[in-house]
């Protein structure tokens, strides 16, 4: 509640500097570096990744520079994706507006950052994960076309990718469970509250259904 309360006040202070369409500029610069990783005889890539020790020797471009590589795959698959983050993205903007959304990727980004600075390494793979679970969150029921053709809802994929997260948070070592608390504190941040008000009520109903039963 205090957190919600804090964002009202920041909307009414800051809200007028906030980026509309965030994620279209996201997505067209991935979009842009796949392109011209593929054109340049360069790896442009390997100028734009995160690198602790890159970034201590003056490359400051690195700390945003991550942000906007795209995964690693077909180029089938590249279109896919990033039209799957442009829609997941725009729509946390549609339900939020715009200035929420920015916060809430600025703080997945600053984590993610923070968790860079100190393992020495660190991608957006799991900021983007956090655009899918908050997407997941708010819209549960929402349909998407596994592998082209499965129809399956998102809080399903959304809970195996959480099922995935607490495996690699409890086999990971010390970097890789900083890494993925520090990207998804977006998503405690926004939802946290939320997610604790669900799991009392679902408490809740299994006590009262254990008491009929008994």
């Amino acid at each position: 509640m205090r957190f919600n309360q804090w964002l009202e006040r920041m909307e009414r202070k800051f809200g007028k500097y906030a980026i509309s369409n965030l994620m279209m500029y996201i997505v067209a610069s991935m979009a842009a570096v796949f392109v011209l990783d593929m054109l340049m005889p360069v790896n442009l890539t390997a100028y734009l990744i995160f690198n602790k020790a890159a970034i201590l020797r003056g490359q400051l471009w690195r700390l945003v520079t991550f942000l906007f590589l795209p995964p690693n795959s077909s180029i089938v698959w590249i279109l896919f994706s990033l039209y799957f983050y442009w829609m997941i993205g725009s729509a946390l903007e549609n339900q939020w507006g715009s200035f929420r959304f920015n916060l809430y990727y600025l703080f997945g980004m600053l984590g993610t950052i923070i968790s860079g600075m100190i393992t020495g390494y660190a991608t957006n793979s799991y900021l983007n994960l956090s655009l899918f679970l908050g997407f997941a969150l708010l819209y549960p029921d929402f349909q998407v076309n596994l592998f082209f053709f499965l129809p399956v809802r998102v809080k399903y994929l959304a809970l195996i990718d959480a099922a995935g997260l607490l495996v690699s948070f409890v086999m990971g070592n010390a970097s890789s469970r900083i890494a993925l608390a520090m990207a998804l504190v977006n998503v405690l941040l926004f939802f946290g509250g939320s997610l604790i008000q669900r799991a009392q009520s679902a408490y809740r109903r299994y006590k009262w259904k254990k008491s009929f039963w008994e």
